[in-house]
């Protein structure tokens, strides 16, 4: 039984962990991570190795009720991860492994920072998914398990995330409270019988965080800087190694403490039209962004180019 992580709902739960994987994230002597950064032409963000990887084929079913996964699961997550280590071991470092049963091919990594009595969460995670675009496949898979193939390609989620709590039992993390300030995301459906599909604003909000915080001439697509997940706003990270989290956790700070008092108007404004830069709530609150905002995306800037099939792609020229 799988399904897809939902990203409203308040608690991240951490019920199992792997020793072996994290005494293996113990053993890296290096942190660095200078790699290509790109995006694809549906705004995922990835790393470009050095060379390329196999990936093993990984079991497709999981039941969600089991929290601890099986061995022929852990064995080739286990392979990857040990592939990966010395290539980007900033991603990794400082880090702590836990399996979400929810989403087997999209092992996760996280790290607890606090700022002034306030938490916050760096959860990062590997999609292991096979794109046909992306890897040479080695062996098909089946309807039980994924495609064995090789790849440079290695696509990351990276986020910050506020949170009200971390839960523990006798000092092991088992999950986290996200400090949600958006009410909801789900405004209505639009179509009939067979073809309802749910009105969501959860992107109409990124757009709206990300702009605010970015200068008016400074362009940074496909990159969204802040983001609306969980119901929160979260930050996602282009350099996810331990400084890059580190540089990260006071301007997520600062971008909530700006935003928490406006968001219920926000909210009212984006339920009714779509976003825009022209929007007087945007313009309003643009006006009153410190100064000091101006800065820290200046050195950004991403080329457009056509990949090997001729598709669309992003790569990051420069970066703060």
């Amino acid at each position: 039984m799988m399904c897809t992580v939902d990203t409203t709902v308040n608690t991240i739960p951490v019920r199992y962990t792997d020793s072996r994987i994290n005494e293996m994230i113990r053993s890296l002597s290096s942190e660095s991570l200078v790699l290509p950064q790109h995006f694809n032409q549906n705004e995922e963000f990835f790393l470009k190795l050095p060379e390329e990887i196999e990936v093993p084929g990984i079991p497709i079913h999981h039941d969600i009720r089991r929290s601890t996964p099986k061995e022929e699961y852990l064995a080739p997550v286990r392979q990857v991860i040990e592939a990966l280590l010395p290539l980007i071991p900033g991603f990794f470092h400082e880090t702590s492994y836990y399996f979400d049963a929810s989403e087997v091919l999209r092992p996760c990594f996280f790290q607890v920072f606090r700022l002034n009595k306030l938490s916050f969460l760096y959860l990062g995670r590997l999609d292991l998914s096979f794109r046909t675009h992306d890897g040479e496949m080695i062996d098909h898979g089946g309807n039980d398990r994924t495609p064995r193939y090789r790849t440079r390609n290695i696509y990351l989620d990276c986020d910050l995330i506020p949170l009200d709590e971390i839960l523990l039992d006798e000092r092991r993390v088992t999950g986290f409270i996200v400090r949600q300030i958006i009410s909801q995301t789900w405004i209505g459906e639009t179509g009939r019988g067979y073809f309802v599909q749910g009105i969501w604003i959860d992107h109409e909000l990124t757009k709206f965080f990300s702009r605010l915080f970015i200068p008016r001439e400074t362009s940074l697509y496909p990159y969204y800087p802040f983001t609306c997940k969980y119901r929160s706003l979260c930050h996602a990270l282009l350099d996810p190694d331990p400084e890059g989290r580190r540089r990260g956790v006071p301007r997520l700070k600062r971008a909530l403490e700006f935003i928490e008092p406006e968001i219920e108007e926000i909210q009212n404004h984006l339920k009714k039209e779509s976003f825009s830069p022209e929007l007087p709530i945007f313009t309003s609150l643009k006006g009153r962004i410190p100064p000091v905002w101006n800065g820290l995306w200046k050195e950004i800037r991403f080329k457009r180019y056509l990949n090997e099939h001729d598709m669309k792609e992003f790569v990051l020229e420069s970066a703060t």
